[in-house]
């Protein structure tokens, strides 16, 4: 009899738990999927306005001012972004102040309007989070709920912007620990991601695909391709080393200009003087026209991603995103990273072609999630996001490739609050446990 009440009991705590977060995750999803939903709408909307009147590139560095005048006077305890989010999930103390989602909303909006080179991820995580820690306020949750509601908040941000929520899920497990996983809060995690991408969808809101060739759909699905794999690896070499270079640059950028501004919000407008010079040396010797774009190397960089897997690009193109995606980000422009990265890793895939006796969608598509894989230290998420965007047979490639990647970025990430859980190798094991901003 004592053993059925105990196990009457287990029951009725797990679907107490069950509801609890059941019914968090809806809120959090509707919030999630909504916010996603009208971001991604007004980022549609900024994109095609400044390409059709590219003159607006000179009004950069005005648009930054404004922007950074904006987080100086009302947002100064959110401007760390996505760093916030994570240290608070490692160490929740305040609540995430709710004027994070509108500011970053209308920063990222800005940055895009005007042609900076940034994402959509940040931003995306950025609103959701914070929208979901008002959750905590009202409920007046634990700590350990709390740090629950971020991830939760993070995988819904992710997916729904995506429209990748299996990736979104366990991106948010995965990318506050460098090496480990957040198992306690799977179940919202999961919930959130799922359901907020289904609400982004209801809102009619679609998201880009990209669609791998004949001749690559016909090689993957020879499983346990000894060939593709081996090739997989020594693309994930490179992969790695440019997730490293890009986190690398867009640190020093950043470092750089904070030395030499003391006063934030000329950041950005120093910045955008760079880029609209970095737009008109490349207009000067023709690289930037090609195919009619000048915005090639700007904003989220959709088109080319396309282009990456469908015919052979300039070898330089993944580089040139490079640099004006850590200037545009080093100098405080609000946005993501991680679209920017998917240029990268598709063009870089897509250089790589000439080299390796592989189709430039295949190199494309794995390069399009392992350079994320480094940058971000989430090769898991990444494996996932290649299924659901490429198909389930590109999973043993992506997967490769992502691994490597992560492996050879080194203990470098977008994220410098991210911790060291697991060590990539022995030779970094004194690292672990820091958070890599102390590195």
């Amino acid at each position: 009899m004592k053993i059925k009440n105990h196990n009457f009991s287990n029951y009725s705590v797990s679907l107490a738990y069950l509801f609890k977060w059941v019914a968090i995750s809806i809120v959090i999803a509707l919030m999630a999927g909504s916010a996603s939903a009208l971001f991604l709408v007004s980022l549609e909307w900024a994109t095609d306005y400044r390409e059709a009147h590219d003159w607006l590139i000179y009004l950069l560095p005005v648009g930054g001012l404004v922007v950074g005048l904006l987080y100086h006077y009302f947002g100064k305890e959110v401007e760390a972004g996505n760093n916030q989010i994570i240290d608070q999930v490692h160490n929740p103390e305040n609540i995430i102040k709710a004027r994070m989602a509108p500011l970053v909303f209308l920063g990222t909006v800005a940055t895009h309007f005007f042609g900076g080179s940034a994402g959509r991820e940040g931003t995306a995580i950025q609103m959701s989070a914070s929208l979901a820690d008002q959750i905590s306020r009202i409920l007046t949750l634990n700590k350990h709920d709390r740090r629950i509601i971020l991830i939760a908040g993070i995988s819904a941000g992710f997916g729904s912007v995506f429209g990748t929520p299996l990736a979104g899920a366990i991106f948010g497990l995965e990318v506050v620990v460098i090496g480990r996983m957040r198992y306690d809060a799977i179940l919202p995690a999961f919930l959130s991601s799922i359901l907020a991408n289904w609400v982004t969808y209801m809102w009619g809101v679609h998201h880009h695909h990209y669609h791998l060739d004949i001749e690559t759909a016909s090689i993957i699905k020879e499983v346990g391709n000894s060939y593709l794999v081996l090739y997989a690896s020594i693309a994930g070499v490179f992969f790695g080393l440019a997730s490293m270079l890009f986190s690398r640059f867009t640190s020093f950028v950043g470092k750089s200009f904070k030395k030499m501004i003391s006063f934030k919000p000329l950041i950005p407008f120093a910045g955008g003087i760079v880029i609209i010079i970095m737009v008109l040396i490349l207009d000067y010797f023709g690289i930037n026209d090609v195919a009619g774009e000048r915005s090639r190397f700007l904003g989220l960089g959709l088109p080319t991603i396309a282009d990456a897997f469908t015919e052979q690009l300039p070898a330089y193109t993944w580089f040139f995103k490079l640099i004006f995606t850590g200037v545009t980000l080093g100098t405080l422009f609000k946005g993501g990273e991680v679209t920017p990265l998917f240029f990268i890793g598709a063009t870089l895939g897509n250089a790589l072609a000439l080299v390796l006796p592989l189709p430039v969608s295949f190199l494309a598509a794995i390069g399009f999630v392992a350079v994320f894989a480094g940058a971000a230290n989430t090769p898991i998420a990444t494996t996932f996001m290649a299924m659901e965007l490429f198909g389930g047979e590109i999973g043993i490639y992506a997967a490769v490739a992502s691994v490597v990647a992560y492996i050879f970025s080194g203990h470098t990430s977008i994220y410098s609050s991210q911790k060291v859980g697991s060590a990539k190798n022995s030779n970094l094991i004194k690292d672990k446990g820091k958070s890599l901003r102390d590195l």
